[in-house]
C-alpha cells in the first residue's frame, strides 16, 4: 500500500500533490480512518527531492486540517443538546454528552492542542468541542497550533527519511497503537469508577 500511494502521488505533478495533500489532511477529519499522515510524510519525502517546497506543505495541510476539525466543530454546534440528552441519536448519549462537556471544562482548550496528537479521537474530539459550545476563534486558534506542529513532525521526518517510508510508517503506527491503548485505559477506569460511585450511592 506505502508503495502505490507513494508511486500515484510521485506520478502527479506538484499542483495536484498538493491538493491530494490538502485534500486527506482535511478528510482524515471528517471521515477517518484515513492514511492522512502517511501522505504527508510523503509529501515531507518529495520536499528532499526537491519535487515539493517545505513551507507550502506545511500550510496547505495545516489549512486542510484546521478546516476538517472546524467541519465537525460546527456540525457539533448544530445539535441540539436537548435531543442528544433526549436519546433521540442512538450514537450519542446524554452522558457522554455530559462527560465531554466537564472534560472540555476541567482541561479547557488543551484538549484542543493535543488533538492532533491523540489519532483515533480526533473527530471526536472536534465534534465534542462543538457539542458543547466551545468559542470558535479560540478553538480554531488552538486548531492551527495543534495541526502546524504535528505537520512540522511529520513532514520533517518525510523529509530526514527520505525514500524510506517504511520506518516512518512503523514509528506512527507504533505511536497511535499506544495513544489508543492508554486512552482505552483512561476510558476504562473511568468507566470502572463510576459503576462504583454508583454502588457506594
Amino acid at each position: 500500500m506505502i508503495e502505490q500511494t507513494l508511486d500515484f502521488i510521485s506520478a502527479l505533478s506538484p499542483f495536484w500533490i498538493y491538493v491530494a495533500l490538502f485534500f486527506f489532511a482535511f478528510i482524515e477529519n471528517v471521515f477517518p480512518p484515513s492514511p492522512s499522515d502517511l501522505v504527508v510524510v510523503i509529501g515531507g519525502s518529495l520536499i528532499a527531492t526537491h519535487s515539493l517546497h517545505f513551507v507550502p506543505t506545511l500550510i496547505i495541510t495545516t489549512i486542510g486540517s484546521v478546516l476538517g476539525f472546524m467541519t465537525l466543530f460546527y456540525i457539533g454546534t448544530q445539535l441540539d443538546k436537548k435531543v442528544v440528552r433526549a436519546g433521540k441519536i442512538k450514537f450519542i448519549s446524554g452522558e457522554a454528552l455530559d462527560k465531554a462537556e466537564k472534560w472540555f471544562v476541567k482541561y479547557g482548550y488543551f484538549v484542543i492542542l493535543a488533538n492532533r496528537f491523540m489519532p483515533g479521537t480526533r473527530t471526536v474530539i472536534s465534534f465534542f468541542a462543538g457539542l458543547s459550545e466551545l468559542d470558535a476563534k479560540k478553538t480554531t486558534i488552538f486548531a492551527c497550533f495543534s495541526a502546524l506542529i504535528w505537520n512540522t513532525v511529520i513532514i520533517y521526518l518525510g523529509y530526514v527519511f527520505g525514500n524510506n517510508i517504511h520506518a516512518v510508517d512503523k514509528y506512527l503506527s507504533t505511536y497511535s497503537n499506544i495513544v489508543l491503548i492508554v486512552t482505552g485505559a483512561i476510558v476504562l477506569a473511568l468507566i470502572v469508577k463510576a459503576i462504583f460511585s454508583k454502588k457506594k450511592k
